[in-house]
């Protein structure tokens, strides 16, 4: 995955709370379903040796906020995207957001943009508090995507997942599915609850389906200058995503990390088979009226 060095940077669609924020638990109030990550299941503790307290958040100050301005020094470019961590998320943020406005425009929909937090240790939001073991997720009540950018590294170390910059962006554009959910109405009509067949799983399946129809459009939005800010996506990178897809499905993580015993009455985020399966046929489609895992039977 690689970015137009020349194109530029929009650091406000990202806080960096990094230094800052404050752990607890995330709220799942208010009848509906208040919280939405991408392993909301796995870090609510189900499985054995899994921590939801992590350590050291009694040190966290809130309202430590370190940056919008050091990323905004360092992160103007697609260059500073192709040669920097943090300025490539920046990038993959922007392109999503952008795929997001000009769709929801050609439909005749107005897309409101979402801000993406990074934060350590823990993060105060509009659904509660939340620790890092919560994952990357979005909060619906301020309509925040966040995320600890360490929780990459646990996809590789912990979930044994190829890894790689498009991997990372694969979880991102889950996560702004959820929020493309939340500005069509989607999330408030469904019902929740867990199983192969509950509107929880078809939930996610249908965000990992908006995750892979961006990824077929990314090296085709423009940014304000006309021109892509992705140019290139390899069927390298496809396939990192389509790795992580598979380390992340319910069945996946109770088996290997949950003891070995596989219940599906307790899915909430479907099988590795479907999360790769609907990633990808966002992806071959590129079809985001194609992406509804609520009018079948079975979202399998």
């Amino acid at each position: 995955m690689r970015f137009d060095d020349d194109a530029g940077l929009d650091v406000s669609e990202v806080r960096d709370l990094r230094g800052g924020g404050v752990g607890g638990r995330v709220a799942l109030g208010g009848g509906g379903l208040g919280l939405v990550g991408v392993l909301l299941y796995f870090v609510l503790g189900q499985f054995g040796g899994v921590t939801t307290s992590p350590a050291g958040l009694d040190s966290v100050r809130s309202g430590d906020q370190v940056a919008a301005g050091s990323l905004a020094q360092e992160c103007r470019t697609g260059a500073d995207a192709n040669s920097d961590h943090d300025c490539a998320v920046v990038a993959i943020v922007n392109s999503i957001q952008d795929y997001w406005t000009n769709q929801f425009a050609r439909s005749g929909l107005t897309y409101r943009e979402s801000t993406t937090t990074f934060f350590h240790g823990g993060v105060r939001t509009s659904c509660g508090s939340a620790g890092s073991d919560v994952g990357p997720f979005y909060c619906p009540a301020d309509e925040g995507v966040y995320i600890d950018l360490s929780f990459f590294d646990q996809l590789r170390g912990q979930f044994g997942a190829t890894g790689g910059l498009f991997s990372e962006a694969y979880v991102l554009a889950h996560e702004y599915g959820h929020h493309v959910q939340n500005l069509l109405g989607t999330s408030s009509r469904v019902r929740g609850g867990t199983g192969p067949g509950s509107d929880g799983v078809r939930l996610e399946l249908q965000a990992d389906r908006y995750a892979g129809v961006w990824a077929n459009h990314a090296t085709t939005t423009p940014t304000e200058n006309g021109r892509p800010l992705v140019t290139e996506v390899t069927p390298q990178d496809i396939a990192a995503a389509l790795d992580t897809a598979s380390r992340i499905g319910d069945d996946y993580i109770q088996r290997e990390l949950g003891g070995g015993t596989v219940d599906e009455s307790t899915f909430t985020h479907g099988t590795s088979e479907q999360r790769e399966r609907w990633f990808g046929t966002g992806y071959h489609t590129g079809d985001p009226a194609r992406c509804d895992t609520f009018g079948t039977r079975d979202p399998g």
